[in-house]
């Protein structure tokens, strides 16, 4: 058995997974999840803001803690869309080298592309599946990026699209709640970037869409009623089209109180869910055209689970 902890730094959230890898198989020691919005502004200015290292820093500092207590001795922390587009990425980079290496030696963050953001997601959120059920498309819908995979038991196809729920609410939904005009904007980027990724990655080969991250967890708690957000019942579970599409309609036209005020909603997430939303809704009608697909799974195992696995 092999302890190993993995952190995933996107856009909106950094997260840290403390894990036991067995014979190909994830057993989960802790997570954790931050909302710390490292891409604020990097859309307009090219650039970290200094608020922003700062909260990323604050939370990496806890989960260092997190990882002396537990002892582990490899760790791979990987950095997504956010840091790919950022000019003044070395300030990140000297950060998480000085709170990492206190810790493990030599540690420090990686910038991955988009192809290998989409494999470590598909790997992490196919790992429980049944093949049978196959081909699946893997979408991971994060704060500046979309991730569309297709595959098996490994990637046949992936695009990394520069759509996520940060990236279109700073560029598109202004208005609290959207107006109309902000809402067709958005939708307009959302279905330019997925024409692109479907030029690439052969959807309608689908039968199964798995979603991975907090816009489509969110949204499934929802759709299934919940009052608070349980990721036991949510792990796997399955949301007709019928159910999803109303809440996407809902929480895009709602205020940001609106939003805070339901039971399932992380506070991080209640300014941008609703470009989250209008992303989902986009994917939905598209994969129910092109697949003849009409539900969604969602999957609380996703990159993170891929990164552990790729240190073993």
């Amino acid at each position: 058995m092999n302890r190993v902890g993995a952190i995933d730094c996107g856009t909106n959230s950094i997260r840290l997974l403390i894990a036991d890898i067995e014979d190909g198989k994830v057993s989960d020691v802790q997570r954790e999840m931050r909302i710390v919005r490292l891409g604020q502004g990097v859309d307009a200015t090219g650039q970290f803001a200094p608020d922003a290292l700062a909260r990323t820093r604050t939370a990496l500092t806890d989960y260092a803690e997190m990882l002396r207590r537990h002892e582990v001795s490899t760790v791979r922390m990987v950095a997504t869309s956010a840091t790919r587009d950022a000019s003044n990425r070395d300030v990140f980079f000297a950060m998480t080298a000085e709170v990492l290496g206190a810790v493990v030696p030599g540690a420090v963050a990686e910038v991955i592309t988009g192809t290998e953001e989409a494999e470590l997601s598909f790997r992490g959120a196919i790992n429980e599946l049944d093949t049978a059920t196959g081909p699946f498309v893997v979408v991971d819908l994060g704060g500046g990026s979309t991730e569309v995979v297709l595959g098996v038991r490994d990637v046949e196809a992936s695009f990394s699209a520069d759509i996520g729920c940060v990236r279109l609410t700073e560029r598109c939904l202004h208005s609290d709640p959207p107006a109309a005009e902000e809402v067709a904007a958005a939708r307009e980027v959302v279905r330019d970037g997925l024409d692109q990724a479907f030029s690439v990655v052969p959807v309608e080969r689908a039968r199964t869409w798995v979603g991975v991250a907090g816009t489509m967890t969110t949204v499934s708690a929802l759709a299934h009623k919940m009052t608070t957000y349980d990721p036991e019942a949510i792990h796997l579970s399955r949301c007709a089209f019928g159910d999803l599409l109303p809440v996407c309609d809902g929480l895009i036209a709602m205020t940001r109180a609106q939003r805070a005020a339901l039971g399932p909603m992380h506070e991080g997430r209640v300014d941008v869910i609703g470009g989250g939303a209008i992303i989902v809704e986009e994917l939905a009608n598209a994969l129910g055209r092109r697949a003849g697909i009409d539900e969604l799974v969602v999957s609380e195992h996703d990159i993170l689970d891929g990164i552990a696995l790729s240190i073993v």
